[in-house]
């Protein structure tokens, strides 16, 4: 059981880490976009093409990119938690950012415009619409967080699935598939949902009381 609780805390802290990070510039981008329809027409339909990249893909790519003879292996990242942390945060970066945008830009379109009308400052704009787009950002993170802890690729090309140390549970299933240990797959697959709906009520419970 302590092994099973570890993979669990480890999975958290990875992906909650991740989606923490790719939310910090995936919100600023959707913002940025939400403000410049101009430059976000092409790029937002860039970026909800890049939701639906194989996450084997993103992971072959980041290993290139990290291995000893790749141009960022001087960091030494490879097979390590904060490869697999930068691993999902670009992959669900498009993600976040796509749907943040359609949310900001609606809010934009619903409320910031009327404030302006109405003699609001750009400030006052601004903080308006972020309050009323703040359950739609809560549910992109939260969609961005479950895309995270669910994906294999990543986790497994550029973690290496190493035991007490980069193994989570979406490798941890995998392997035990490939050992044919059904039962315990399940229950590792089982815990996995159990984690991304436990933060996804809570994020909403924690919504709902700031609403």
């Amino acid at each position: 059981m302590s092994e099973i609780l570890g993979i669990a805390l480890r999975t958290l802290w990875i992906s909650g880490t991740a989606t923490l990070l790719a939310s910090s510039w995936s919100l600023l981008l959707a913002y940025y976009l939400s403000r410049n329809p101009g430059i976000a027409k092409p790029l937002v339909s860039v970026l909800e093409g890049l939701v639906g990249v194989p996450t084997v893909l993103v992971g072959l790519v980041l290993y290139m990119l990290l291995s000893s003879k790749g141009p960022l292996g001087v960091l030494g990242l490879l097979y390590t938690p904060y490869a697999i942390i930068l691993g999902q945060a670009v992959l669900i970066t498009p993600l976040v950012t796509s749907v943040s945008y359609r949310v900001l830009s609606r809010a934009w379109s619903d409320y910031g415009e009327l404030a302006l009308t109405l003699g609001a400052s750009s400030s006052q704009a601004a903080t308006i619409v972020l309050r009323e787009a703040l359950p739609g950002v809560v549910a992109a993170v939260i969609m961005g967080f479950s895309r995270a802890s669910g994906e294999l690729g990543v986790a497994l090309m550029i973690g290496g699935n190493i035991r007490g140390y980069t193994r989570v549970l979406t490798t941890a299933i995998a392997l035990e598939v490939s050992r044919g240990e059904f039962e315990y797959a399940v229950m590792l697959g089982a815990i996995l949902v159990a984690i991304v709906l436990t933060v996804s009520l809570s994020l909403r419970v924690l919504r709902g009381l700031y609403e």
